[in-house]
């Protein structure tokens, strides 16, 4: 196993300059007669990876942003390689918050890697936009051609019970799935400027304050299509399915009412596993 660390949660400014986060952080996991093991891992500024104890044989990971949250400026990178035959599930130690950014724009780029005959569940908790808040994410995967992934993203726009609303802003999400180098999935979200008007228009959130896209790649997609949607029998949301991907929208009214609709659907998509315990703490 190799373990690499350095300290330091952000990037030294030039007198006048404000301070920028800075971060990245690299897991690879390998199989062993014992189950998934940890075989790499690189921690760098404000990222830094946990693997809380398990005994299944499976392996979880807790990514963890020190700065305690993203302005403008900041900048995560995560890796995730799960080699061939190992069960990887990464989550994050609380949600991430993206806060008003006074210049620039908060970058998080994730790259995952699923070996032959491997798993991983990408299951961060929820991303809050603050007002005001600019962000850009990037997810790369690439599965190998028998590997299954399963990727849950949730936002929201501020937190109704708080008494917040993200009125104005940037948010970019881009995903681009590989299998066998093919791709097989691509999406580009953005809401800018005004994102409360927009969230009120029909064609986009229809006055929603939280949604979340659900992506499952693996063969037992198409079994998954009615079970998701007699779960989703209340009309807020919806599944579609293509050959070994299925893709599952939804919206609700606040975090709180999304991640009573999200749980059930992650438990279901696992097999009759729940959420990771950090979502619970």
């Amino acid at each position: 196993m190799n373990v690499y660390a350095k300290s330091g949660h952000e990037e030294e400014a030039p007198s006048g300059r404000l301070q920028r986060a800075r971060g990245h952080g690299r897991l690879a996991a390998k199989a062993s007669a014992a189950g998934t093991r940890l075989d790499v891992l690189f921690q760098e500024g404000c990222a830094k990876i946990r693997l809380p104890k398990t005994f299944d044989g499976t392996m979880e990971a807790v990514l963890i942003n020190t700065a305690g949250g993203l302005t403008g400026g900041d900048r995560i990178a995560w890796e995730l390689e799960a080699r061939g035959g190992t069960r990887l599930t990464a989550t994050t130690q609380a949600c991430e918050r993206a806060y008003k950014a006074q210049a620039s724009t908060a970058t998080v780029e994730t790259r995952i890697a699923v070996g032959a005959g491997a798993r991983v569940d990408w299951l961060p908790q929820e991303t809050i936009l603050f007002d005001q808040a600019a962000l850009e994410r990037r997810l790369e995967v690439d599965l190998a051609g028998d590997a299954t992934f399963l990727a849950v993203e949730a936002i929201l726009l501020g937190r109704k019970a708080m008494g917040e609303r993200m009125e104005t802003g940037l948010f970019r999400d881009r995903w681009r799935i590989r299998r066998a180098g093919r791709l097989i999935h691509a999406e580009e979200t953005a809401l800018a400027g005004s994102v409360a008007a927009l969230a009120v228009e029909a064609a986009v959130l229809a006055g929603a304050r939280a949604f979340a896209t659900v992506l499952f790649c693996g063969r037992a997609a198409e079994a998954h299509v009615e079970p998701l949607r007699r779960l989703l029998a209340d009309g807020e949301g919806g599944v579609s399915q293509w050959q070994d991907k299925l893709v599952l929208r939804l919206v609700a009214p606040d975090g709180f009412a999304l991640r009573k609709k999200l749980i059930p659907i992650i438990s279901h998509l696992r097999g009759g596993a729940g959420v990771p315990k950090v979502w619970t703490l």
